[in-house]
């Protein structure tokens, strides 16, 4: 894979010489930072847009950092910002160590890295290795390149069944939709388990090991933190011939369906030697750079992920995925602490992220709601209870900054921001609509651009326009309508934050009774759990208010009725004698 500028830590050609970066020196940080930190992920295209062209760059993000170091934010996942023809969304890498033109250039990265630093938030990049773009160096020389070539070996190429190779290798289906394999003109086929447009790299080959350590090395050369994982359960993959068809098994995201170990393309036990094999990379810096791992796994397998010797931290999706009952939080808040802590390892925590519906709309709508069919619909049917979604979506949010681990944010969920569910078709840019045939609409509604002011054309976001249409409600949601205003849910935010780091303790948790549980309804509609440090978190979903337990209340995500905590509500309490 090829860079721009030389990799800093690449022997030079005789006589050669360039201007290394004034990296800073990072050794004296804490290298446990991120077992409880708040992470925030950026989204880059969408986040601010410096120049004009309607696309979000990293200029744009560093001018914007000191909104994330006021918000009381720890850290910033940038999602990817390398060269890419944007087929899934900059997630198909044409270069993996550099950046792509219309966000950029590595000097601009080493500006926002050390403004970041500057402000005392960290730096994760988001690394894809399961696949590149098709347009990458590497793809396009096996494009050219016979079968059997050492160029093609770096990839999944087979040959096809039929008579005449004109089906292919397996049954395998794409995660966008449709078959996961496509034919080249001379007539063997190559696995792309996302858009065509993504091949599938053969992580049994040395030449991709060697070139991903290189990745890592480049980035953590230039003062970054930490990695996020993409596909992270995605590497390993059982090869041998003949391919395993997977019939009705097929895995399309519902990790509870994911056998363990056994899948041929999924969650594979061999992924693990690949981790342990990056940690030694990892941990050869000062302080450790650590990784997070997006594996749509189930819990018992998630922790595997997370061991000292591999990556020490993966999503938790259960949480986002839980139903809002006091039990299903309950249940999922307990069995992934023990599930964390048995590996060693901090819990993670997370409700919205750019692959989701916002929690602001997810939490509006009916239990069990066909979230695609709400989509296709334009966000009509069924009618979005904006009101319901955004207190609860506050009140989760609270709870989950109380929990012990470290919670990942998404951009603009500190504005409250909905789902843009009625983007015209024409405005869609995310390869699911058009792979599953229009019966998809995707995820482009979660990644419209954020507004940073009530008006202009792109109330803020940048001088020009926005690559995806910002609704007008955005105005009144922007970060300037709601900078200082009483009760918004930006100022939440920020006093949740600055709160938290005040307030956080070790990372346990003890489950307290509710104030009224002998009460009809009572225990089995609030989620109320201790903090060592002596503050307590009451959530109530049940249907009526509750009353408060003993203490001095610190926080609520919306105000008391008649000193009762109304439903849809979180509390956190200063413990008193």
């Amino acid at each position: 894979m090829t860079d721009s500028t030389p990799d800093v830590s690449d022997p030079l050609p005789e006589g050669a010489s360039v201007t290394v970066p004034a990296f800073p020196d990072l050794s004296s940080q804490d290298p446990d930072w991120w077992r409880q930190a708040v992470i925030y992920q950026v989204y880059p295209r969408s986040f601010a847009d410096s120049d004009g062209d309607g696309i979000g760059d990293l200029p744009g993000i560093t001018s914007r950092l000191a909104h994330l170091a006021s918000l009381g934010v720890d850290a910033l996942w940038l999602s990817p910002f390398y060269p890419s023809e944007l087929v899934d969304g900059g997630y198909d890498v044409a270069d993996f160590r550099d950046v792509d033109p219309r966000l950029g250039t590595l000097a601009d990265f080493d500006a926002m890295v050390a403004e970041a630093h500057r402000l005392g938030l960290k730096i994760l990049v988001d690394l894809v290795p399961n696949h590149t773009s098709d347009q990458h160096v590497w793809f396009q020389e096996a494009l050219a390149s016979p079968p059997g070539s050492a160029a093609r070996a770096r990839y999944v190429f087979r040959d096809g069944r039929g008579e005449n190779g004109e089906l292919p290798p397996s049954d395998w289906v794409s995660r966008f939709g449709g078959s996961a394999w496509k034919r080249v003109p001379d007539g063997q086929w190559y696995l792309h388990l996302f858009a065509p447009e993504q091949p599938d790299l053969d992580w049994t080959n040395e030449e991709v090991r060697e070139d991903f350590r290189r990745t890592l090395r480049f980035w953590s050369d230039r003062g970054t933190d930490g990695f996020r994982i993409d596909v992270a359960h995605g590497l390993a993959k059982d090869l041998a011939e003949p391919l395993r068809d997977m019939g009705e098994n097929q895995f399309r995201g519902d990790h509870d369906l994911l056998p363990d170990g056994t899948h041929p393309h999924w969650d594979r036990d061999e992924v693990h030697e690949i981790y342990r094999d990056w940690r030694i990379v990892l941990d050869s810096y000062t302080p450790p750079r650590m990784a997070v791992a997006e594996a749509w796994v189930k819990n018992s397998r998630r922790v595997l992920y997370t061991r000292p010797d591999e990556l020490g931290q993966a999503f938790n999706f259960e949480y986002l995925q839980a139903d809002w009952s006091a039990a299903a939080l309950r249940k999922v808040i307990t069995e992934s602490l023990a599930t964390a802590a048995a590996a060693g390892a901090s819990a993670t925590w997370v409700l919205s992220n750019h692959d989701v519906i916002r929690h602001a709309s997810r939490l509006a709508l009916p239990p069990g709601t066909d979230t695609d069919a709400w989509l296709l619909s334009g966000g009509t049917r069924p009618a979005e209870d904006r009101a319901l979604g955004l207190r609860r979506a506050r009140a989760a949010t609270l709870l989950m900054l109380a929990l012990p681990g470290s919670s990942y944010l998404y951009q603009g969920e500190e504005l409250g921001l909905p789902e843009v569910a009625d983007l015209p078709t024409e405005a869609l840019q995310d390869p699911v609509w058009e792979q599953t045939g229009h019966t998809r609409k995707g995820r482009d509604g979660c990644r419209v651009p954020l507004p940073w002011t009530a008006d202009g054309p792109s109330y803020g976001f940048g001088p020009g326009g926005a690559w995806l249409p910002q609704p007008p409600s955005f105005g009144d949601l922007s970060v300037a309508a709601q900078d200082g205003a009483k009760d918004s849910t930006l100022e939440l935010y920020r006093s949740a934050l600055h709160l938290r780091r005040e307030l956080q303790g070790d990372e346990s948790l003890e489950w307290l009774s509710a104030p009224d549980e002998a009460a009809e309804g009572g225990a089995a509609g609030v989620v109320h759990f201790g903090r060592s440090t002596g503050w307590t978190c009451l959530t109530n979903v049940s249907d009526r208010p509750v009353p408060l337990p003993v203490g001095e209340l610190l926080l609520s995500s919306g105000p008391l009725t008649d000193g009762l905590l109304p439903p849809d509500t979180t509390a956190w309490l200063r413990q008193t004698d």
